[in-house]
């Protein structure tokens, strides 16, 4: 198994190779298919997986870490990694599957690189965490299970091995754990023009009676039922916080390199001697400053102390409600300190002001983050 240490010295060699990279991949809205081989080639999908089961057996801090990271080099392949760190995280922590499909999904990762999302979102639906039901159906058949529907903003779904789809079953709402190969199993890709995240492969999913073996419908729930019950959403929450955090601070980066390097004529020195960019650079920092503290609290408490993690929403909320809000503050500084020349897409700044803007779709959205935290501290104060 290896150390945290050497992890994040891998993933700094594997940032710097994904930076190059970044602005092609955005410019083309492609997939970066060479990004999903260096991940599988450092292990680095099999983080969360236990070490009883071959993994590395990472908590939430860690992963936090690494995130945030590679976010700050390429918030797409970071939100791709994102979505099957808490995925699998999840599971690791509190595995509401059937213990051979558990044990066989964590044998692909380890053996194969193997990657996993959630398909939940859906075109009529809007936020499975605001309580939307399923259109997609699931029949029983003989085996197992017939699907049909369509899924919205799968992320990373080019590369993954397994979509979680959930689908109305009956008088009940199944996740069924459908191979990437399967007959059936249509990407469409509508995604590289978006403003934000171009190169995420957050695809539409069109499943056309696809059939599902009854060992891979892995959970079940009544119709408003918590997904998984328990605690609230740790490993999630904190996972879209690091990357929004990172793409913050690879602006705060890019911003100060940009300042050393640029010297106008009519100034005779770089610009980062300036008052007023090193007191923007300043706001920058102390705003991402604070924002991870407070998802390094909120990380490493789960972590940590498994004791905490019912009473914890408020504390998650916080926390992904001060990265986005900071990166999105942080991008737009940048641009404003960096002039004209923000607008340049070699510089990186103008793309880390768009992915920064993703922040605000993933839950908690701000308005729910503010109700939970509003809610905390009056029931606190009322105590």
């Amino acid at each position: 198994m290896r150390s945290f240490d050497e992890v994040l010295t891998c993933v700094d060699r594997l940032a710097e190779a994904f930076a190059a990279r970044a602005d092609q991949h955005d410019r083309e809205g492609s997939f970066a298919f060479e990004n999903v081989a260096d991940l599988r080639a450092a292990g680095l999908p099999r983080l969360p997986v236990p070490a009883t089961l071959g993994g590395d057996g990472f908590n939430l801090f860690q992963c936090v870490c690494v995130l945030q990271r590679l976010a700050r080099a390429d918030a797409s392949t970071a939100l791709g990694l994102a979505m099957h760190f808490h995925v699998v995280g999840s599971l690791a922590e509190r595995c509401a599957w059937p213990e051979a499909a558990y044990a066989r999904l964590c044998e692909e990762i380890v053996r194969d690189g193997a990657l996993v999302n959630s398909a939940a979102s859906e075109p009529e639906m809007g936020s499975p965490s605001r309580g939307g039901l399923p259109a997609t159906r699931a029949t029983r058949v003989a085996g197992g299970y017939r699907l049909n529907g369509r899924k919205s903003w799968v992320t990373y779904a080019p590369a993954l091995r397994y979509f979680l789809v959930t689908a109305t079953l009956e008088d009940a709402i199944g996740v069924f754990a459908v191979a990437g190969d399967s007959p059936g199993l249509t990407l469409i890709d509508n995604w590289g023009t978006s403003l934000s995240l171009r190169a995420s492969g957050s695809f539409d999913v069109v499943l056309d009676d696809v059939f599902v073996p009854e060992c891979w419908h892995v959970e079940q729930r009544a119709p408003g039922q918590a997904r998984r019950g328990g605690p609230p959403a740790g490993w999630a929450t904190c996972a879209f916080a690091a990357v929004y955090l990172g793409v913050g601070e690879g602006a705060l980066y890019a911003l100060a390199r940009y300042a050393q390097q640029r010297v106008p004529t009519a100034l005779g020195k770089p610009i980062a001697e300036l008052p007023h960019v090193q007191r923007g650079i300043g706001q920058m920092d102390v705003a991402l400053r604070a924002a991870r503290a407070v998802l390094y609290t909120a990380a490493q408490t789960w972590a940590e102390q498994p004791a905490r993690r019912a009473e914890m929403e408020a504390d998650l909320a916080a926390a992904k409600y001060l990265c986005t809000n900071a990166a999105i503050a942080a991008t737009d500084t940048a641009l404003r300190i960096a002039g004209a020349g923000g607008l340049d897409r070699r510089l990186s700044l103008e793309r880390h002001f768009r992915d920064a803007r993703a922040g605000l779709m993933h839950p908690p959205q701000d308005d729910r983050a503010l109700e939970l935290i509003g809610k905390a501290v009056i029931a606190a104060i009322g105590a």
